[in-house]
């Protein structure tokens, strides 16, 4: 049984779809004015994780995963850059799905994206107005009454005379209530506007996913999640909105991801210490990234640092040196120890910090069993390869991986300019100079010159490669 902690009862609770075998689960995605951060790569991967195992479970799993694709942020980057929203979104969601193929993440069953649903936040809105739920302000703005909603709080574990106390109204803002929020905003000059029963003007941010969420997986459904940042207000406010406007429960399991930090501080573009997914990609290959996010429990915090980097490095060339020269062979279906040990961590959940404390533990005895049953090593090195897939791992060959084929990857350096950084990520030294470098060690050490060929070994070491004598020849890896 699946074991999930739920932030809504804040426990952990088995998990039960709503229909059996099928789940249906929806997460909050990006606002696509700029380049995907950290931040953002950890909810990507860990949700990713998430519907990876549930399919690997057997069960049927609807994931979708909504795009916003207007707010204030970006209709500010734009006016900044002096061009067309769509051609601002269009940009940044491209860069968005290079950055998640690159982490070996797979694309969700539906993307919706704001601007196409707004007949859905429409209809909810008015049926929230004929409820008395919602109200028009004299400003044209469209209000929720948070105080009417009675489990205001719930998931955030804020009581509305706590959030009273500091609450404040904008200048501009005319609400009933300082707690209240915007479902509907009035057009200003020069703002993008769809029509309305409450005059021109466009959705709040917490309305979108509530109707996208809804259009796509109908009022009730299993799994909602997202960043540990939108559990308050976000999250609350989708709550109060959907519930009132349905009178049904909304989402039965909430899961939420933890931060990643920058000197025990959250990493946030409001604070400036985030580092992108493409800065980190010049120097780590996308799996030793996808590996430092899935080292740890996805509700932990997740301390950012290159030498927590190049740890993850270092383990995943681990794995990848017990799969090495392992043939694939034919392994019965029946779970090892292992398999027991890996599926029970994850049913306990999602817990992949244990899980791939696993995946050493067979890697440690497949190199044990190399020299002395070689059989034994291929099958274990066949449940391993088939372990790590579950977390989109370990899919690469082995001394493709460890040799470090360069990789090019273009960045733009900003978007308020048309320059693009056309470094590419290159190895000090090529792999046709390596192969070089040890035919002519080779030749030394035939000529017992073994000066030379320490000196050559000392050269390639230098650059990072380790070469690796043995009855066969020498062989060589990327440290």
């Amino acid at each position: 049984m699946i074991q999930i902690y739920n932030s809504l009862t804040r426990k952990k609770e088995p998990f039960t779809p709503i229909t059996p075998g099928e789940v249906k689960m929806y997460v909050c995605g990006m606002t696509v004015y700029d380049y995907c951060h950290l931040g953002h790569a950890r909810v990507m991967v860990g949700f990713d994780m998430i519907v990876r195992y549930l399919r690997a479970r057997g069960l049927k799993v609807t994931y979708v995963r909504n795009i916003t694709d207007i707010d204030d942020k970006i209709i500010k980057r734009a006016a900044e850059n002096g061009e067309d929203i769509r051609v601002l979104t269009d940009r940044f969601i491209g860069a968005m799905h290079e950055d998640e193929r690159a982490l070996g993440v797979l694309p969700p069953d539906a993307e919706p994206r704001a601007t196409e649903h707004m007949d859905g936040m429409l209809k909810m809105i008015g049926v929230l107005q004929k409820k008395d739920y919602a109200y028009r302000a004299a400003n044209a703005d469209v209000y929720y009454r948070v105080r009417k909603f009675a489990r205001y709080g719930t998931l955030s574990g804020k009581s509305v005379d706590d959030l009273q106390v500091g609450a404040r109204v904008e200048v501009d803002e005319q609400k009933d209530d300082p707690l209240d929020f915007v479902l509907w905003k009035a057009a200003k000059p020069g703002e993008p506007l769809w029509d309305s029963p409450w005059g021109p003007g466009r959705p709040g941010w917490h309305i979108e996913c509530s109707a996208m969420s809804m259009d796509c997986l109908g009022n009730h459904f299993d799994i909602h999640g997202g960043g540990m940042d939108l559990k308050f207000p976000h999250h609350e406010n989708e709550i109060a909105q959907s519930e009132a406007a349905t009178g049904e429960q909304f989402v039965n399991t909430w899961i939420h991801v933890g931060f990643v930090r920058v000197n025990e501080e959250k990493m946030s573009k409001s604070l400036g210490n985030f580092f992108t997914v493409r800065e980190i990609l010049k120097s780590y290959n996308a799996e030793v990234v996808r590996y430092f996010i899935l080292a740890s429990h996805y509700r932990s915090p997740l301390d950012y640092s290159d030498e927590s980097l190049d740890q993850a490095k270092s383990a995943l060339a681990r794995l990848y040196t017990a799969l090495k020269d392992q043939p694939l062979v034919s392994v019965d279906a029946a779970e090892s120890k292992y398999e027991q040990a890996f599926f029970g961590a994850m049913d306990d959940d999602f817990n992949t910090a244990v899980a791939v404390s696993v995946l050493f533990d067979l890697a440690h005895e497949i190199n044990r069993l190399k020299t002395t049953d070689v059989s034994g090593a291929a099958t274990l090195a066949v449940r391993l390869r088939r372990l790590g897939d579950i977390l989109g791992l370990l899919h690469r060959d082995p001394d493709e991986y460890l040799k470090g084929k360069p990789r090019v990857y273009e960045r733009r350096l900003t978007d308020t300019v048309s320059v693009t950084d056309t470094a590419k990520i290159q190895y000090e030294m090529s792999e046709q100079r390596i192969e070089e470098l040890i035919c002519e060690r080779t030749a030394a050490r035939q000529a017992k010159n073994w000066s030379e060929s320490d000196r050559i070994r000392d050269e390639l070491m230098a650059k990072g490669v380790i070469l690796e004598d043995g009855a066969g020849g020498t062989t060589w890896r990327r440290a």
